[in-house]
């Protein structure tokens, strides 16, 4: 019992000493400037899509005109088109096209409200949508012809994305990510679709329920309660399908920028005696050093 006494107090008492000796030394940390200079995707030589400016009409009419000193992003010219329709064919110097977009939409609407007008809902169903899916053609052909040499550019990925969800996860060669979005929009929209058959269904009873005569097996509270549950769950449906759409949009964007970023499998820590020299910055409450110091360099590499 004695000598294990002795022991904890020598084991203390060493324990103490090694904290007084420690706390006599000022510990700094010295980093190297190059490990946050890394930069991504930053090819100076063509257009960068960035999210400092959302939209410049300044430099959507530049691109319009052809008169400017930079090229308008594809971001620009794409935001632009969904108003002024062929806008990125003009700047792309596909006039030819013009004539087939404009055509295309006139006669998809004309014919849409002609044959509504006389009944047939079916054909202005469909010309229509044919209108519409001219439309999408028309800003799908002006993000693929865009010319730049940056590979993946990252307004044309989030152009894909926003166009049709999992093209942007093509265009950056991740294609084992769009099976994860496909497949979360079609199941939210599954869901979405099912609450609001139901929520319709209930609504329709709640409706009979509260007039004179009916005698339906569910009563008003039960229609009521059932159509406020479903009417709920179709909303969360709703939000889902936006969440997935636009995870998507960023996943895309931001993945393009990061395509060179250097990961691979040399991880590697190194430790080695240093002689911190006067003339260097620290991360340190102090300011300046008056004297060189003797250190441990730990390093990462990854």
């Amino acid at each position: 019992m004695r000598q294990g006494a002795t022991v904890r107090i020598l084991r203390a008492l060493a324990a103490v000493a090694v904290a007084v000796v420690l706390s006599g030394f000022d510990v700094r940390a010295q980093f190297k400037s190059e490990a946050f200079s890394q930069s991504y995707n930053e090819d100076q030589s063509q257009p960068g899509d960035t999210i400092d400016k959302v939209f410049s009409f300044k430099e959507f009419w530049s691109g319009l005109t052809h008169k400017y000193e930079e090229p308008p992003k594809l971001g620009t010219m794409f935001a632009g088109s969904f108003v002024f329709i062929g806008s990125q064919q003009i700047y792309n110097r596909d006039y030819w096209k013009l004539p087939i977009i404009y055509g295309g939409i006139g006669a998809g609407v004309g014919l849409g409200i002609h044959y509504n007008s006389i009944g047939n809902h079916n054909a202005a169903t469909w010309c229509f949508v044919g209108a519409g899916l001219t439309y999408w053609a028309s800003l799908m052909d002006g993000v693929a012809c865009y010319k730049t040499d940056i590979k993946p550019h990252a307004g044309r990925a989030t152009a894909y994305s926003v166009l049709l969800p999992g093209l942007g996860q093509a265009y950056n060669g991740e294609y084992w990510k769009i099976p994860i979005y496909v497949g979360g929009l079609a199941a939210a929209g599954h869901f979405c679709a099912l609450f609001n058959t139901q929520f319709v269904r209930f609504r329709n009873i709640y409706i009979e329920s509260v007039n004179e005569g009916y005698d339906g097996p569910i009563t008003s509270e039960v229609a009521k309660y059932y159509r406020d549950l479903y009417r709920r769950y179709r909303d969360y449906s709703i939000v889902a399908i936006a969440a997935v759409y636009l995870l998507q949009i960023i996943d895309a964007n931001v993945f393009s920028y990061m395509h060179d970023f250097n990961v691979n499998d040399n991880l590697a820590m190194t430790v080695s005696p240093a002689v911190i020299p006067v003339d260097c910055q620290y991360a340190s409450a102090n300011s300046s050093v008056n004297n060189a110091a003797v250190g441990m360099n730990l390093s990462f590499r990854f």
